[in-house]
C-alpha cells in the first residue's frame, strides 16, 4: 500500500532521527513537538499540545500515517485519533496495557496498527521468530537486549539513554513468559543469568514488555519463551534495593527523576543483542543464535547513539515495508510476523547488517 505523508510525534533523539530517516526514504515528513525545536532539520516542524486531542486530530488530517515517539501513556489517545481518521499507526511502546488497547482498536481499523516497532519489543521479536521458525519442535526462545554505556562508571554501570519512565516500567511491571508450555506472569528483575558477548560479561534478568505479542503467538508451540534485559554485573541487586528496600516503587515518577539525575545519557553507548532458539530439526536437537554489538554510527552528517539509531531504524524499516506492500494493509501487526530478510533489505534495515 503506497502512502506518502507521515507525521512524527515527539522530536526527542529517537523521534528526530526517525523523521530524518523517513525523509531520506522519500516520505513527506512533518514533525510535531510540544516545545519549540531550534535544530535545523530537513522536514517541516509544527508545535502541538499532545494532551489536546481535538487539536491533535485536526493537525493530523492531511496525513496518511503517523509515528508516535511520545511517552507510552499518551499513545492510547493518539492511536484513537489515528484510528478515527483511518490512518496507519506506528509507535515504539513497550507498555503491555497500551498495546492491548491498540489491539482492540485494530479490529475495526482502516489502516495498519503497529505498536512495539522499536528495538525491544520490535527488532528482537523479528530476530527471535526468524530463529524459532527454523525448528520443527521449539524447546526454548530466549531474547536478551542491553542498551548500555561503553565506559560504565559507578556500581550501577548504567546511563539513561532511554526514557526513564519506560525503564522504570520495565523494572516494575510483571513479565509475560512461557514456562514448561504454560503462559504465565513472573516478577521483574528475577531469573538472573550470566551472558558473555565478545568476551564482555553481562547479567540478564526479566523485564516487562520486551516480548510484545510473542507469548500469544507461540503458546502451544514453544515450551519456553522469555525476554531479559542485559546489564553490567551487580546492576539487578542495586535496582532491587532501590525499588523495593527503599520503596521507590511507590513513586515511579520520582524514581525516574532520581535515576536520570544520577546516571544521565552518554554519547558513547552500545546495544547488545543476544537471541537464541533451541529445539529439534529433523529430530536432532540444535541451537541457533543471533548475537551482535551495535555502536554509534554517523547518519545524515551526525554521529547517532546506538540506542537512537537501532530504535529509529527498526520502526522506519517497518514503515518502508508497509509502504512497499510486503506487509498487511490493515489490522494489527505482530512483530514476529515480519520477515527478517525483508527487514534487513530495506533502506534503513541494512544498518543492522553491519
Amino acid at each position: 500500500m503506497n502512502f506518502k505523508k507521515i507525521a512524527v510525534l515527539g522530536l526527542g533523539k529517537v523521534g528526530a532521527l526517525a523523521a530524518i530517516m523517513l525523509h531520506e526514504a522519500g516520505f513527506e515528513v512533518t514533525g510535531f513537538d510540544a516545545r519549540e525545536i531550534k535544530a535545523q532539520l530537513p522536514y517541516k516542524i509544527e508545535l502541538c499540545d499532545f494532551s489536546n486531542i481535538s487539536q491533535l486530530s485536526k493537525a493530523l488530517e492531511p496525513f496518511d500515517a503517523l509515528l508516535s515517539c511520545l511517552p507510552y501513556h499518551l499513545n492510547i489517545e493518539v492511536a484513537k485519533a489515528a484510528h478515527a481518521q483511518g490512518m496507519h499507526y506506528f509507535d515504539l511502546t513497550e507498555d503491555v496495557a497500551t498495546t492491548k488497547a491498540i489491539m482492540k482498536l485494530s479490529k475495526t481499523s482502516k489502516g495498519i496498527m503497529a505498536p512495539q516497532c522499536g528495538l525491544a519489543p520490535g527488532f528482537i521479536g523479528i530476530v527471535g521468530a526468524h530463529l524459532a521458525e527454523q525448528f520443527d519442535d521449539i524447546r526454548a526462545i530466549k531474547l536478551r537486549v542491553g542498551a548500555l554505556p561503553q565506559n560504565p562508571t559507578g556500581d550501577l554501570g548504567y546511563a539513561f539513554n532511554w526514557s526513564p519512565a519506560g525503564v522504570v516500567n520495565e523494572y516494575l511491571n510483571d513479565c509475560e513468559v512461557i514456562e514448561a508450555g504454560e503462559p504465565k506472569l513472573v516478577s521483574p528483575m528475577e531469573w538472573l543469568e550470566t551472558i558473555y558477548i565478545n568476551g564482555m560479561q553481562l547479567e540478564a534478568f526479566t523485564t516487562s514488555g520486551g516480548l510484545g505479542t510473542m507469548c500469544e503467538t507461540y503458546k502451544g508451540r514453544a515450551q519456553n519463551l522469555d525476554y531479559k534485559s542485559m546489564r553490567y554485573p551487580g546492576h539487578a541487586k542495586l535496582m532491587n534495593f532501590f525499588f523495593h528496600d527503599l520503596l521507590m516503587r511507590d513513586d515511579r515518577q520520582k524514581a525516574g527523576e532520581i535515576l536520570t539525575n544520577a546516571k544521565p545519557p552518554v554519547d558513547d553507548d552500545v546495544v547488545y543483542v543476544h537471541a537464541s532458539a533451541e529445539g529439534k530439526i529433523d529430530n536432532h536437537l540444535q541451537r541457533k543464535e543471533f548475537v551482535r554489538a551495535y555502536y554509534p554510527v554517523e547518519i545524515s552528517g551526525e554521529v547517532r547513539t546506538a540506542i537512537a539509531w537501532t530504535t529509529s531504524a527498526s520502526v522506519v524499516s517497518i514503515i518502508e515495508m508497509v509502504r512497499g506492500g510486503s506487509l498487511q494493509k490493515q489490522g494489527f501487526l505482530k512483530q514476529e510476523e515480519i520477515s527478517l530478510d525483508d527487514f534487513l533489505n530495506t533502506q534503513h534495515g541494512q544498518l543492522y547488517k553491519d
